[in-house]
């Protein structure tokens, strides 16, 4: 079927017609077979596809249901590879495009096949296989954030001027790197009772993690993380003889990157601070309830606490416009950076990580501030309004920003017009993107970034069960 013809039946889906008289099926030359075919996937999962055929089913808005055929599942078709090893479950997870598997996005990318894992066996060992595989990974080395499979592998980053291993993609130190496998392992955790994960191997990643978000809080010295770029980019490359700009020892941890990858101008980055108090207390919790290692699940609770009290005491700030807001990033010395990323942890993102309550007054300001031209990085144009970064640059919007401002809202209004935004920039593809351009959503990044897919299936599953209303 010629393009024009897609896009105009696209439109009349979109408006609703014929919706009550067709199935999907009859659609299939309008909306064209974009998902990888059976034969080629990377993984199955029958409880992934009964979700798939009952929101088609019961949602008229067809190319809602094509989206979420193609997005959901997206992680499992193309990104997941078995490495068992004996009695030893092991997976790793690739990004997309990018053979490599980031601890923070291989975490997301499975995140939402958590509450039926206990419908699908295979799929509740592939993800203990991940965890698994992270924690090997972070015993590896706690500061890099991107792994390959094949541990004697140089990539495209060997010449980093860090203490880089064959094995390793990219050293950049990001504390959302060590966070999002704790949240993954506890969430396990919560939905199977399964106490598998969390043998020596995870308490010794565990360790390590502590470890290393003290050094970070440079107390005593810059800690042993140095990293440089032979680069034209600023933004992939640290500052000040490879530690970034000073910070004042005040409790905050440094990430020296954000988790777009970029550098951080001012090292204390503040939705990962939150991010990491979250953790820390579920860390904890498995390692008192489980292990019955109350020492390291002591210091763990004791680091939560000091990090908490200085996000109060410096990582809140007087906005002129929106009153008592978040700072994304400070310094100690009171050197403070408005504004908010895409990626998530993200200031928006606070209350989808449990990092922050939703109804919190000092979340509602600051997200008031993000969704508005105050923010350097709200962009708004012809097609969509939403947040960017400066990891793509001006005028491109996240459909990450807006899944996340979906999730966090509380007005069925924003939701509904989330949902219809995301669908009217999908650029004609059936993905979500990395970014994409506020004026032309066919200007788009990366054809492949499973995370943003899995995600973009993950809230409109929640819609459908709680507020199905929105998705007509």
């Amino acid at each position: 079927m010629k393009r024009r013809t897609f896009l105009q039946n696209s439109a009349l889906l979109g408006a609703g017609m014929f919706a009550s008289k067709l199935s999907f099926a009859d659609f299939q030359t309008v909306f064209p077979t974009v998902r990888v075919p059976l034969k080629d996937r990377h993984f199955n999962s029958k409880a992934v596809e009964d979700m798939i055929k009952e929101f088609q089913k019961n949602v008229a808005d067809k190319e809602l249901g094509w989206l979420f055929n193609n997005c959901l599942p997206n992680t499992l078709d193309t990104t997941i590879y078995d490495e068992t090893k004996g009695n030893r479950k092991l997976t790793y997870v690739i990004t997309g495009d990018i053979d490599a598997m980031w601890l923070r996005d291989s975490s997301a990318q499975v995140w939402p096949y958590l509450p039926i894992m206990k419908k699908d066996p295979k799929l509740k060992d592939l993800i203990l296989g991940l965890i698994n595989k992270q924690s090997e990974c972070i015993n590896i080395d706690p500061y890099a954030n991107a792994f390959y499979n094949d541990p004697t592998k140089k990539g495209e980053w060997f010449s980093d001027h860090t203490a880089m291993k064959p094995g390793i993609h990219e050293r950049k130190w990001e504390i959302d790197s060590l966070c999002y496998p704790i949240r993954l392992a506890y969430h396990y955790w919560k939905e199977t009772n399964d106490k598998t994960p969390f043998d020596d191997v995870w308490v010794k990643a565990q360790e390590n993690t502590l470890k290393t978000f003290i050094e970070q809080q440079r107390k005593d010295s810059l800690g042993p993380y140095q990293f440089s770029r032979t680069t034209s980019r600023g933004s992939d490359t640290l500052q000040v003889d490879g530690y970034g700009y000073p910070v004042k020892p005040v409790g905050l941890i440094v990430s020296s990157f954000r988790p777009s990858d970029d550098s951080s101008v001012f090292p204390f980055l503040i939705p990962s601070n939150l991010f990491a108090i979250t953790s820390l207390r579920q860390s904890a919790e498995i390692l008192r309830k489980v292990k019955n290692n109350t020492e390291l699940a002591s210091k763990m609770e004791a680091l939560a606490n000091e990090v908490e009290a200085a996000v109060k005491q410096y990582g809140i700030v007087d906005h002129p416009t929106h009153g008592r807001v978040y700072a994304f990033e400070v310094d100690g010395f009171g050197s403070y950076l408005m504004m908010d990323d895409a990626n998530v942890p993200s200031l928006l993102a606070l209350p989808y990580l449990g990092a922050v309550d939703v109804n919190d007054e000092v979340y509602q300001r600051t997200r008031n501030y993000i969704l508005s031209d105050k923010n350097p990085f709200f962009f708004k144009g012809k097609f969509a309004e939403g947040i960017g970064g400066p990891h793509i640059g001006r005028d491109m919007i996240w459909p990450m920003s807006i899944i996340m401002r979906a999730m966090t809202s509380t007005n069925d209004e924003e939701i509904r017009e989330c949902v219809q935004t995301l669908k009217r920039t999908h650029g004609d593809t059936g993905f979500m993107h990395e970014s994409f351009h506020k004026d032309d959503p066919k200007k788009f990044t990366r054809h492949w970034f499973a995370w943003t897919n899995t995600l973009f299936g993950e809230l409109l599953w929640k819609i459908y069960k709680e507020k199905p209303s929105l998705l007509k």
